[in-house]
């Protein structure tokens, strides 16, 4: 078995590290408690959630989450076995409420070759191993401790590559048409993805964009948490969008403080993807709402030399209500040796791309 650079999160158990004891890490332990030991009572098993991954042809980075989960609700599939609820598209407080296995430990099967990882306290894998794999999309086999084996989904990023894209999700690529402070809530408990509305236009602009340049990444950066990245999928696959990983996140209370910051975790991202990728220049894909101008205007003067262009999509008026408001100054004034443009859709933004030379004006779109 191999060795690899597994989730920076450090196991109590194996060193001897004492967990901080804030009010929000006590409720969440006695929640986390209480969670496992019904699920044990119940027969439950450890199981892995895959998400997609990506990489470079000397290493990939796995993401994953490991909870505990009744075997009757596990359907064989090629390769493995993966959880009823994601398999059927069932969404809800059922994959809130799996309780997560805290630092368990993985082992991941790359071309033949094995790993060990280790989750972090809320279950998530996101590990980075060295592998050679060769450009595209690649398939690699995760395995749990209770001897649950799943696929997971891996793009390989081509040497060489200059161009690639991050979107943001919410009000971008989908619409939504809820408050801020309850959409989580909403989305992880009651909502269906068949009930988000896509974007006009922004998969044809993603798509357009995968067809002129085919070696360009498309990633998804989002606030949302990880227990909706099978919906997410879902719901960008059955809309025409390119596939892609994406970035989310874990609501969980950290060390310092009672819920994690969304928008660190959209800076702690892009500078990731600067460090992972130095030769790509980004088209960064937001909204006006109260964040995604402010992050991308800091990411872009602090890295001029990652970023093609910035499109931010206009929020009407009730998605602004609804959104918190719109970002109160023009972000763009602060770079201007990089191309900002604004439009409330995919095609206007398309437009403005193509004057721009950013992507070619003689595309014809896919006929109804």
């Amino acid at each position: 078995m191999s060795s690899s650079t597994s989730s920076s999160q450090p196991d109590p158990q194996r060193d001897g590290v004492k967990e901080p004891t804030h009010l929000g890490l006590r409720i969440d332990d006695a929640w986390h408690s209480v969670q496992t030991n019904v699920a044990i009572k119940r027969g439950h098993v450890e199981t892995i959630i895959p998400y997609t991954g990506y990489g470079s042809a000397s290493w990939i980075r796995v993401l994953a989450r490991v909870v505990l989960a009744d075997p009757a609700e596990m359907a064989p599939i090629k390769g493995g076995e993966v959880l009823k609820t994601i398999k059927e598209g069932i969404r809800g407080w059922r994959n809130f409420t799996s309780a997560p296995v805290r630092y368990a430990k993985v082992t991941v099967e790359i071309d033949g070759e094995t790993h060990e990882v280790t989750a972090d306290r809320g279950g998530i894998v996101d590990a980075r191993i060295d592998a050679q794999l060769a450009p595209g999309w690649h398939t690699i086999k995760l395995r749990s401790a209770d001897d649950i084996l799943v696929e997971s989904p891996v793009r390989v990023i081509e040497s060489g590559t200059t161009f690639g894209v991050v979107s943001d999700i919410d009000d971008t690529v989908m619409v939504t048409a809820l408050p801020r402070p309850f959409l989580a809530a909403w989305n992880t408990f009651v909502l269906d993805e068949h009930a988000r509305a896509a974007t006009p236009g922004m998969a044809v602009l993603l798509e357009r964009i995968t067809q002129e340049t085919p070696g360009a990444p498309v990633l998804y950066l989002s606030t949302g948490a990880w227990n909706v990245a099978p919906a997410l999928t879902r719901f960008l696959s059955r809309n025409l969008y390119p596939a892609g990983p994406k970035l989310l996140t874990d609501w969980g209370p950290t060390r310092d403080r009672w819920f994690r910051s969304g928008p660190e975790h959209k800076r702690s991202s892009l500078k990731r993807l600067a460090a992972e990728f130095p030769e790509i220049k980004w088209l960064l894909i937001g909204d006006n709402g109260q964040h995604d101008e402010e992050i991308y205007a800091d990411f872009a003067e602090n890295y001029p030399q990652n970023v093609r262009a910035v499109a931010i999509r206009q929020l009407t008026m009730g998605e602004a209500v609804l959104a918190g408001g719109r970002s109160k100054t023009k972000a763009s004034a602060r770079t201007p040796n990089i191309p900002w443009v604004y439009a409330p859709d995919g095609a206007g933004m398309s437009a403005q791309l193509a004057d721009l030379g950013i992507i070619d004006h003689s595309f014809q779109e896919p006929a109804d």
